[in-house]
């Protein structure tokens, strides 16, 4: 896509989302959080958080400020508010953390850390949100992979909304038989409008494009993906309505929260199909691995969907499995799998997109060594998959060799990044064409330059 207009601050969104990972997955390694305390303790919702919030919701939001652009052909309006949401969220994921830690026992901050740290990401969150809808807005009528991303907004502001309540009834701030109800009954709920939602939902809505972009196969939009996305609307719609019954003491919320499991399995299945349709119709005969590693994540999005419409793999320490091959076989293991190309694709429109066309330049694969990522990427899913078997079994041993492997592996994916950013990878020969640009490692080249 030479002249495609680049998100200046898309890379910093990366690298503090991979920082987070590194850091959960390091805080599990060291004993921290679930399975060493219980699923409900504040150790874990450090963990948890630190991942939901820290590494993939951090990490959707720089990849949306790429590509929502280029999944309704305009630009990001309100482009420079990206920085202040960036600082929010941030600032407020630490004090929600802080919060966190004081709950446990461990320190001895205020309380009113978790309230302060709610009340920021709601603004960083609402900030970011309010940026895409405006765009959004603007580009009407919306094109199928758009109104995902539109889903998953909504979703994420039920998430947010939910959280702060939350982090008001867990600082002791305010009581009431509301607040009561929902932190009891609607934890479940939260994780489902963030993961499966917010993230699930959007991760489908750019995947359509990015899988037809890299596979060079038409965008079509068939019976299939207007029923996926159905699904996974009504789905989100069901969980909301679940979150008001919960709210206002009615009966109902688990019926509702069932069916939109069973939503969702079906648009997993019509999305499956529309995958395939996709890789059928590719001009690209040699799938790149960022597209070979993303089949795995949908496998284990599809399995892990499954496992969740069954009732009694919904109790006890099953269910903490099967959301642990969720968010790190699925939304992590996509996460990782197409950052590696996107990485690659950022940076060389960065650098050789000023000169193309009057000198020689690498080609995008140029920048990275797939043979080697492809080890990697095999170590990552058989890492996930022994830690949840780990759980299931309680062997907490394994659990933390296996979480082990994953650092390791997202350790050295992460040198992978910066050695493409660095172009450390292209040949001598083609690196450094007259004109071209060596980009910052996360940072724009003007970081002081307004957006529009």
């Amino acid at each position: 896509m030479p002249g495609a207009t680049l998100s200046r601050w898309t890379m910093s969104y990366f690298a503090a989302a991979c920082l987070m990972l590194v850091a959960a997955q390091g805080l599990m390694v060291a004993g921290y959080g679930y399975p060493f305390a219980d699923r409900g303790a504040p150790e874990t919702l450090v963990v948890v958080h630190l991942v939901a919030i820290g590494w993939l919701s951090l990490l959707m939001a720089g990849a949306l400020l790429q590509f929502v652009p280029v999944l309704i052909a305009r630009p990001v309006i309100g482009g420079r508010f990206a920085v202040p949401a960036l600082l929010l969220l941030l600032g407020g994921l630490g004090l929600l953390l802080g919060g966190f830690v004081a709950l446990s026992g461990a320190l001895d901050p205020p309380f009113v850390l978790l309230p302060v740290g709610g009340v920021m990401l709601l603004a960083g969150f609402g900030l970011f949100a309010g940026i895409l809808v405006v765009t959004l807005y603007s580009a009407r009528p919306l094109p199928l992979p758009a109104r995902f991303v539109a889903t998953g907004l909504a979703a994420l502001v039920g998430a947010t909304l939910i959280g702060s309540a939350f982090t008001v009834a867990l600082s002791g701030l305010a009581e009431g038989p509301l607040l009561d109800r929902l932190v009891a009954d609607g934890v479940a709920l939260h994780a489902a409008l963030g993961l499966g939602g917010w993230l699930s939902a959007t991760a489908i809505g750019v995947s359509y494009r990015l899988f037809s972009m890299f596979l060079l196969a038409p965008e079509v939009e068939r019976s299939t993906s207007r029923a996926a996305l159905w699904g996974a609307s009504l789905a989100v719609g069901l969980v909301a309505a679940a979150a008001i019954f919960v709210l206002s003491g009615f009966f109902g919320a688990e019926l509702l929260f069932a069916a939109a499991l069973l939503f969702t399995l079906l648009a997993v299945f019509f999305y499956g199909a529309d995958v395939l349709n996709i890789y059928r119709g590719r001009k690209r005969k040699q799938a790149e691995l960022n597209i070979r590693a993303s089949f795995a994540a949908l496998g284990l999005f599809a399995l892990s969907i499954l496992f969740l419409n069954v009732p009694a793999l919904r109790t006890g320490d099953i269910v903490a499995a099967v959301v642990y091959l969720f968010v790190f076989g699925w939304l992590t293991g996509l996460g990782l799998a197409q950052l590696y190309k996107i990485v690659a694709f950022l940076t060389w429109l960065e650098a050789y997109g000023p000169v193309l066309g009057r000198a020689p330049v690498p080609r995008v694969q140029d920048l990275v060594n797939e043979r080697h990522a492809d080890i990697l990427f095999r170590l990552y899913y058989g890492a996930v998959v022994v830690a949840t078997l780990s759980l299931v079994a309680g062997t907490n041993g394994l659990f933390r060799m296996a979480v082990a492997g994953q650092l390791f592996v997202t350790l050295c994916l992460i040198r992978e990044f910066i050695r493409a950013r660095r172009l450390s990878i292209v040949p001598a020969a083609l690196r450094a064409p007259a004109g071209m640009v060596r980009p910052h490692l996360f940072l724009p080249l003007s970081a002081f330059q307004g957006d529009k």
